[in-house]
């Protein structure tokens, strides 16, 4: 868990922005990187750079650089935690999230799902992705639109899950349609959170949850391969990944793609166009796109 934070404060555009800039440096060292809103009267946001131990001068600084092209001027700010979780200072008090026929809520906002709701209940703390950044909620919207699309007596699975987080994704997939999820991160602390969500959402029979990085588990040709792929993750590496996962789609297959910014969308397009995978649609939400490829 980290204990401290570097941030600048900016608008919501800015906060993509500087997103795209730190991920470019810091994404290959697995450092976390995130941005969120903090007061949507007043359009701020804030785009952060998560680290673990003492405050470290060299690291700030280095954030410093990073975005000082972009943001001349802006202050370098730091967070200390402590024993504080930042995850669940984050998640606190945010309202449940509907996309497509998905809602997903904190056990606060049980009494908030409506018959006809495909549940997906997350606690503050549990780990990334919770449906309310453009990412998730454009991918909760697209695995609705493409698992429904498939006619009752087909199916579309094995589904994988790439960079599963909180696991929301893979839950939302094993609770629109009977398939087995697999579902990978390669943190292994995510992968544990994941794993309890999925056993508190009741899809443990379906979704199985596995420490991998890249392709280089077994468990890709052990499950493989898969019918839907889905990776909401950052378009650098997502354009890195697609031979590997063009190799693991079943013929036929639907590839849902997200963590891109709409400025990095026909970059990320002709990877895969490379790949001989073709553009079916894009979603976009709030600077970010997700896109649907077969």
């Amino acid at each position: 868990m980290s204990d401290h934070r570097y941030y600048i404060v900016t608008d919501e555009a800015g906060a993509a922005r500087a997103l795209d800039l730190l991920s470019t440096v810091f994404e290959e060292e697995g450092v976390p990187i995130a941005t969120m809103e903090t007061d949507e009267a007043k359009g701020l946001w804030e785009a952060s750079v998560y680290a673990g131990g003492e405050p470290d001068a060299e690291l700030r600084d280095r954030v410093a650089r990073c975005l000082a092209g972009d943001f001349p001027g802006a202050a370098i700010e730091m967070e200390v935690f402590g024993e504080t979780d930042w995850i669940t200072r984050s998640l606190e008090g945010l309202k449940p999230v509907r996309a497509g026929r998905f809602m997903v809520h904190g056990a606060h906002d049980r009494d908030a799902v409506r018959i006809n709701d495909l549940a997906i209940e997350l606690e503050a703390g549990q780990a990334f992705g919770t449906g309310h950044h453009g990412t998730t909620a454009g991918c909760l919207e697209m695995i609705d639109k493409v698992m429904r699309a498939v006619p009752g007596g087909r199916t579309i699975g094995p589904v994988l899950d790439l960079g599963t987080g909180s696991g929301v994704l893979a839950i939302a997939a094993a609770k629109l349609r009977p398939v087995k999820v697999l579902a990978t991160d390669i943190d292994p602390v995510a992968t544990r959170v994941a794993r309890e969500n999925v056993r508190s959402n009741h899809v443990a029979a379906r979704v199985s949850c596995v420490t991998a990085t890249g392709f280089h588990s077994t468990a890709f040709s052990r499950e493989g391969p898969f019918g839907l792929i889905i990776a909401n993750i950052l378009a650098r590496p997502l354009m890195r990944m697609a031979p590997d996962i063009k190799r693991n789609l079943s013929p036929g297959g639907s590839v849902i793609l997200s963590g891109i910014l709409a400025s990095q969308r026909r970059q990320v397009l002709a990877a895969y166009n490379g790949q001989g995978m073709r553009h079916i649609e894009t979603l976009w939400r709030n600077g970010w796109v997700t896109i649907h490829l077969k």
